[in-house]
């Protein structure tokens, strides 16, 4: 066993199993389809340049020159979040795969997920799509939601109200709105949410992790 080592999930994990967790107590979920929107600053600082180079130069008529993506990101969007896999998955939607079934202990769970590297600076976002054991109404989703730690509910549609990257970044809550009923399936709901990739997705929630493992006395600082 590795002795002080915290181990935190991906960052497009942590909001999804943040949000879903809480509905995932009160009503098992069978199926999760989620596509993420994810900020450059996910992948590191040479690519929060490139974009920042890129929007210079595409509104200067210039040639975007990219070398940290695979194609220019000034306003693009590329579906390659880290590398593809011989199951024509990325390395990315794995992760979301296995830690999410880890999380949820729920081994079995069926999700797919595709993720899109998009030109924002900070915060990701995704449209989840889930399927749970019994009929679930939007209404009841949005009250366990709005009661569940670490999550904010912005979700208002007469006035415009949902959670964007641009006015997330630099807050430590995983944000949902937009929570309707899927169409598609009886037992299904949609939804939106957005994070601060860099907060939430990373640093704070280590902080969170061993916070919570001091609570618990399952780690105790030395001397």
């Amino acid at each position: 066993m590795h002795q002080g080592i915290i181990s935190t999930p991906n960052c497009s994990t942590i909001q999804l199993a943040v949000i879903l967790y809480p509905l995932h107590k009160i009503n098992p979920i069978k199926r999760i389809i989620v596509d993420t929107y994810q900020s450059v600053s996910g992948k590191d600082s040479p690519a929060i340049e490139e974009l920042n180079n890129q929007v210079k130069q595409v509104l200067d008529g210039q040639m975007a020159v990219n070398r940290v993506f695979s194609h220019q990101i000034a306003f693009n969007l590329l579906p390659e979040v880290d590398v593809f896999l011989d199951s024509g998955e990325t390395r990315e939607e794995r992760k979301i795969l296995e830690e999410t079934r880890k999380i949820m202990c729920s081994p079995e769970m069926a999700i797919s997920a595709t993720c899109v590297w998009t030109p924002v600076f900070i915060g990701h976002s995704q449209a989840v799509h889930v399927e749970f054991t019994h009929p679930i109404s939007p209404e009841e989703a949005r009250q366990v939601l709005s009661a569940s730690p670490g999550v904010r509910l912005l979700d208002d549609t007469t006035v415009s109200l949902y959670p964007q990257p641009w006015s997330v970044a630099g807050t430590n809550e995983c944000y949902v709105g937009r929570v309707r009923q899927d169409t598609s399936h009886r037992n299904g709901l949609a939804m939106w949410t957005v994070a601060d990739n860099i907060r939430k997705g990373a640093a704070l929630n280590a902080v969170q992790i061993a916070e919570e493992m001091i609570k618990r006395e399952w780690l105790s600082p030395k001397g």
